[in-house]
């Protein structure tokens, strides 16, 4: 159960997250399914303790378009992915997706980024994706990010995890003022 103030305090601070991306992040970050920004409540267990983005953040006439409004219970996918790292770090309680390209997995490796990568095809049967594939970049340190190049119907991810939407944002904000004059 989420008290309250905590609700309120998440899901303000994940409203100027979206605010400051929507203002600043560069729309080609965005992938084909649309990105979504999480933050968890401590100690968050399902991603009904996770407030996100409901409908996701899209690209709209070239400009980055938050879909619906922040609430609990609005993401599943990338709440999975910020649920599992907390398993390893309780303190990670934010995550976004990004578009994934070769030219963005190497500025993020220039900027010093602890970047981890999995391979669709090691994936074991009967676990879902991003359960494993998470886990299996957190077992010694939980990264800045998490990456993957996709597989056959599986569109290629960067997974951006921190301890808090503004510096998740922060992240995703620099990256699109380091892409500005770049093909990416």
């Amino acid at each position: 159960m989420i008290d309250k103030d905590e609700k309120t305090d998440i899901l303000d601070a994940l409203a100027y997250a979206v605010s400051e991306l929507k203002e600043k992040m560069d729309p080609r970050l965005i992938p084909e399914v649309g990105s979504n920004i999480v933050y968890a409540k401590k100690g968050a267990r399902s991603p009904a303790d996770v407030a996100g983005v409901d409908g996701r953040i899209v690209t709209l006439r070239k400009s980055v378009h938050p879909v619906g409004e922040c609430a609990f219970g609005a993401s599943d996918h990338v709440a999975r992915i910020v649920l599992t790292a907390m398993r390893f770090d309780p303190e990670i309680r934010s995550a976004a997706n990004i578009r994934f390209t070769e030219t963005l997995a190497a500025l993020l490796e220039d900027m010093s980024f602890t970047v981890c990568w999995f391979d669709r095809e090691h994936e074991p049967p009967g676990i879902q994706t991003m359960d494993w594939g998470v886990a299996s970049c957190c077992k010694e340190d939980v990264p800045d990010m998490i990456i993957d190049r996709g597989a056959v119907g599986k569109e290629p991810m960067i997974r951006i995890l921190g301890p808090d939407p503004s510096s998740v944002a922060n992240t995703i904000i620099m990256l699109s003022s380091r892409i500005t004059i770049m093909e990416i």
